[in-house]
């Protein structure tokens, strides 16, 4: 089949037009169009930017909101009943992103974001895998939380994630190394992030099992200046 049949294809799709519909513009049998469609697809998500592809989820975890400044966005509070009410949940967001890759594909990537201080800790991904498999790597990613996942806005994981690593480098914190593989996947927010960054405002330490929190400390001391942070850690 030439490329021409294919890019009628692709945008006989893209108008929305069923299979059936698509075999009756171009004179085909239904059964031929079909393969044919999955094609389409296949060549047409070959070289699209990963930002570009059919977003099929976003989702984050419960909580996340807890001691941010969100006035500007209180859609974004509203959402999240558990940040509004325990505020010990806050500090650490997970994020799952799933985008189509091809007729039966997606990819999915995962990021950790501590929104208090460090920024993107780790990410996951990308992942290709059957788009059957969404619910269950989407069960396994959350596992650790009590409650389950929250469906959210794209703007808002964008404006989370990238707000975050761009807060943490004012303070002297770098993004982990994985994230300039996953970062094409989110693809990034338009115009200045809403969310003010920190805990209540000022930055706010909560060191983890693979952290040196006396570097972090020192950090801040000439970044944030003393008095202009808080911290939660047992030093060595």
């Amino acid at each position: 089949m030439n490329d021409d049949v294919l890019t009628q294809i692709i945008a006989l799709r893209e108008r929305g037009s069923t299979p059936k519909q698509i075999a009756k513009a171009l004179g085909l049998r239904p059964a031929v169009v079909a393969p044919l469609i999955r094609q389409a697809a296949e060549a047409h998500q070959t070289g699209v930017d990963p930002a570009e592809r059919t977003l099929l989820g976003c989702w984050i975890s419960p909580g996340w909101s807890a001691g941010l400044g969100l006035d500007d966005v209180p859609e974004w509070a509203a959402a999240d009943p558990i940040g509004a009410t325990d505020p010990g949940t806050g500090g650490l967001a997970k994020i799952l992103i799933a985008r189509q890759e091809r007729a039966s594909r997606v990819t999915l990537c995962g990021y950790l974001v501590d929104v208090y201080c460090l920024g993107v800790k780790d990410t996951t991904g990308p992942h290709p895998m059957g788009s059957g498999s969404i619910d269950t790597y989407r069960h396994d990613f959350f596992q650790a939380f009590t409650a389950p996942a929250l469906p959210a806005p794209l703007d808002l994981a964008q404006h989370l994630i990238h707000g975050a690593v761009a807060y943490a480098r004012d303070l002297g914190f770098e993004p982990a190394a994985n994230f300039t593989v996953t970062a094409p996947y989110l693809g990034t927010p338009t115009g200045p992030t809403p969310i003010r960054f920190g805990r209540d405002g000022k930055p706010f330490y909560i060191s983890g099992p693979y952290d040196n929190p006396r570097a972090v400390i020192e950090t801040l001391e000439t970044t944030a200046g003393p008095g202009n942070y808080h911290y939660l850690t047992h030093l060595q």
